[in-house]
């Protein structure tokens, strides 16, 4: 039963009422559970569900009067009876999987709702990647809502995309059926400074009664922020602290804390509501971005709720960040993020509410996954060629593309160096004196050369720059055409003949990511869907993952979910430092900076 053809409350009300009168038999009765009601922030022991049509029917002390002879009953022997999981921000592919097995990968962790912002794929394919995505995503047995992207390019004037997004593309964008809002409004310079193309595209969202997301990376919390406010996006995931949680909610957004592959944000955040007390309906628990290893080996939604309750939330508050709070931010209470009477029967039975084991799931009031088995069909899209066919860096690549020229008559240089940050999407603007050999600089200690090789208009562009910060040792080089946002090739490395085998390795095998070592390719990640995604299993992506991780390693790279780290070094709207293709950018400042200081 997918989006397109599942009935609306209003066209099931009348069999909803018949089989809550117990006039009629429901399609699914759940005996005997513990009924965790998000509205009231109660338990109630001893309750039964009864589900047609794929909606609660009736939720209350004895469902008997609703069974009939062909009534599947499910005896929930006294476990909690809590609403599918919602993620309220993050992007499909940052799994490195297309939306039907991302789906597959999570409704075994009772995820059942996810409202995702395909900006990754309209900066490769634009509106009609966004297109495919959002078609993928409706033929899916759970709910994913599709945020038409706002920022492609995230900087204009500082970065160029395969494909720009316009104000008319978003006006257009939602008339279609499953989209829900705006995806995160990353431009907030633009915002904050009155952009026409910024202002217009929030406006087209709102006149369509639709969600604004936010995206506000900055510790500036004065007059840019309310700024900000004022513009219209009206919730924001990019707070690093208690201050950033209390001020988004006291502007009326609603504050994202997320937990993903490497943000780590909802310990430092939660204090808002677990020791300030604030009001935590103003607050939602998310993913943003959690690679295919994560969902495989650690979790999804069921994950961070977990960790939520670590840090010493209340397990059902904890629970109404994750369903009813994100429901009602995208004007869905009535619809989902709860059980109770006309909502999409979502819901997942556990034993405990504090180690959240997800035992069974029902989306839509069909078994899903049973015990961490995936049940139902996720069906795919019929990705065109096109969509497959996307690196294009012109002639391969030698060792010469990655050299750096030094000043005339330089023995040494101070460089600008981009910090890598563990667990954080920010990165630290450093300095190096770095020594110059032949003419050419050269890297020294943790410094080690990074490379933004330009792959969809094979313009040949090569620019050239130092990071720090992953602790890589000896000769490697590590590259990927997964770079937000605007998803050119990023090459890591040490020594540049390897660099140049890193890169021209994935335009032999159309995008993904490899590790090198001493010559060899220790790992290969193919990603051939806009350089972006893999349409094989998550646990067969997840294993190759697993082998990049190790390969990372066998580096020398100790960080914690490090390549995450690596996909973001051309993020060019998140503090202090990134690459693009046109330069070095302070993204303190939003312009470009020098690689040398004078």
């Amino acid at each position: 039963m997918n989006s397109t053809n599942f009935k609306t409350w209003a066209q099931s009300a009348p069999r909803l009422v018949a089989v809550a009168a117990g006039r009629a038999a429901a399609d699914l009765v759940i005996k005997g559970g513990t009924w965790v009601n998000v509205h009231t922030r109660e338990c109630l022991e001893n309750h039964d569900l009864a589900i047609a049509d794929g909606r609660f029917a009736y939720c209350g002390p004895d469902a008997s009067h609703c069974v009939g002879p062909e009534t599947e009953v499910i005896e929930a022997n006294g476990r909690y009876m809590i609403p599918g999981l919602c993620d309220g921000h993050m992007h499909i592919e940052s799994g490195m999987l297309t939306p039907a097995e991302f789906a597959r990968a999570v409704i075994p962790h009772g995820t059942t709702s996810m409202f995702t912002d395909p900006h990754e794929i309209a900066n490769v394919l634009g509106l009609a990647g966004v297109r495919m995505m959002h078609d993928e995503a409706l033929m899916q047995p759970i709910n994913i809502f599709t945020q038409m992207p706002s920022c492609a390019p995230s900087a204009p004037g500082l970065e160029t995309t395969g494909f720009e997004i316009s104000a008319e593309d978003v006006a257009e964008a939602m008339a279609w059926p499953g989209i829900i809002g705006l995806g995160e409004m990353m431009n907030f310079p633009g915002v904050v400074n009155g952009d026409p193309q910024m202002l217009a595209e929030i406006a087209a969202t709102q006149n369509a009664g639709k969600t604004v997301g936010g995206h506000y990376a900055s510790p500036d919390l004065g007059p840019a922020f309310h700024a900000y406010a004022a513009g219209g996006p009206a919730d924001d995931h990019e707070g690093t602290c208690e201050a950033d949680a209390i001020a988004r909610a006291r502007q009326g957004m609603r504050h994202m804390m997320r937990l993903g592959s490497a943000w780590y944000d909802v310990e430092s955040q939660i204090t808002a509501v677990t020791e300030k007390g604030l009001d935590p309906r103003s607050f939602i628990l998310c993913t943003d971005d959690s690679h295919s290893g994560t969902i495989v080996n650690e979790g999804h939604m069921n994950r961070v709720v977990r960790h939520a309750i670590e840090c010493g939330c209340d397990p059902v508050i904890a629970l109404q960040m994750a369903t009813i709070n994100t429901a009602t931010h995208f004007g869905l209470e009535r619809e989902l993020g709860s059980i109770a009477p006309g909502r999409r029967a979502d819901v997942i039975l556990t034993s405990d509410l504090k180690t959240l084991p997800i035992e069974h799931v029902i989306a839509r009031g069909q078994t899903v996954a049973r015990i961490g088995i995936c049940e139902v069909d996720c069906p795919h899209f019929d990705w065109p060629r096109h969509a497959r066919n996307t690196v294009h860096m012109g002639p391969a690549k030698t060792a010469e593309a990655f050299e750096i020229s030094a000043p005339n008559g330089a023995n040494t240089v101070r460089a600008n160096v981009i910090g890598v940050v563990e667990n954080q999407a920010p990165t630290k603007a450093l300095k190096a004196d770095l020594p110059v050999t032949d003419g050419l600089v050269e890297t020294i200690g943790d410094v080690c050369q990074i490379a933004l090789v330009e792959r969809h208009r094979a313009t040949e562009n090569v620019v050239n720059g130092f990071v720090s910060g992953f602790g890589y040792k000896g000769k490697m080089a590590m590259a990927s055409t997964v770079a937000h946002d605007s998803h050119h090739m990023i090459v890591v490395g040490t020594d540049r003949a390897m660099m140049a085998q890193a890169a021209n390795r994935l335009s032999e095998v159309g995008g993904g990511i490899t590790v090198w070592k001493d010559g060899a390719e220790l790992a290969l990640v193919e990603l051939p869907i806009a350089g972006l995604m893999s349409d094989e299993p998550a646990k067969t992506v997840a294993r190759k993952a697993d082998a990049m991780v190790q390969a990372m390693n066998e580096c020398g790279c100790t960080l914690n979910n490090a390549y995450m780290q690596h996909s973001l070094l051309a993020l060019v709207v998140i503090p202090e430092i990134r690459i693009s293709d046109l330069g070095l950018v302070d993204v303190t400042k939003f312009e470009l900076t020098p690689l040398f200081e004078s």
